[in-house]
């Protein structure tokens, strides 16, 4: 019969006291959306959400990084898990709930923070814009507000956020072109036209040449796997006017979820 040291056994003998533990665990989120231009179509750019921190925390002391901008986001408390922390935080800070939230990395480089030694998981979320227009101020904020990208980056930040905002959008990057990402921006049914804008606006530099090239998608994007064109209750195709003078045809994703291989 195999034998195993019990929980009781291991416990006798062990001292927490010999190990340094961290000072904190929280929870930080990238909130990306596409802010829209409304002077022009197709026109918009990739935002973040950030918080302005106040000068003092909800006890009335003065707040570490008071002042700066920082991603939403807060400590996890002992009953709940890191994720169920972010999505907290998200609904205290923005209102938001229910959204596309994936975690990418964990920050535990001991000075990052000047309260001590504190490891954050970091989250991003993919939200259409329209979603955040009840966004909110939390406890130990005093606004909060939309950024473009490049923007956010030149703000005072506080702590280590420049970083964990880099590595956020390169994560995205590389998720919009590789998964059906983008349909977290769009409306459920939506033109080729307003996709290919969202790939645009999200993959910046690695964007590929099929979404380049306007002919070359509109020839290419019908056909992909993951799309099919929207039906009306008859099984005509659905049309919409609404970036154009001209009927055009509605898409939606479908259920098929690609699977990238290096070995195929």
């Amino acid at each position: 019969m195999v034998k195993f040291v019990s929980h009781k056994e291991a416990l006798e003998e062990y001292d927490s006291k010999k190990y340094r533990t961290p000072d904190g665990y929280t929870s930080d989120i990238v909130i990306f959306t596409i802010k829209q231009d409304e002077k022009a179509e197709f026109s918009g750019s990739l935002h973040l959400l950030l918080i302005k921190r106040s000068m003092k925390n909800s006890e009335g002391q003065p707040n570490a990084e008071g002042g700066k901008w920082a991603l939403p986001g807060g400590f996890v408390a002992p009953h709940e898990t890191a994720d169920e922390a972010a999505r907290r935080e998200l609904e205290e800070e923005t209102g938001l709930s229910g959204i596309y939230l994936k975690h990418y990395a964990v920050y535990d480089k001991e000075g990052r923070d000047p309260r001590g030694w504190m490891i954050s998981n970091a989250y991003y979320a993919a939200v259409p814009e329209y979603l955040l227009e009840k966004r909110k101020a939390g406890d130990d904020a005093i606004d909060v507000q939309l950024f473009n990208v490049t923007e956010a980056l030149e703000l005072p930040l506080a702590f280590d956020h420049k970083i964990i905002i880099k590595d956020a959008l390169r994560k995205i990057q590389l998720e919009m072109l590789q998964t059906t990402l983008a349909k977290e921006f769009l409306p459920k049914e939506f033109t080729l036209s307003e996709l290919r804008h969202i790939i645009l606006c999200v993959s910046g530099d690695l964007v590929e040449e099929v979404v380049k090239s306007e002919p070359f998608f509109w020839r290419k994007a019908p056909k992909f796997p993951f799309l099919e064109k929207a039906l009306n209750e008859d099984g005509s195709p659905k049309t919409t006017q609404r970036n154009s003078k001209f009927k055009t045809t509605l898409y939606r994703f479908n259920d098929y979820n690609p699977i990238k291989s290096i070995y195929k």
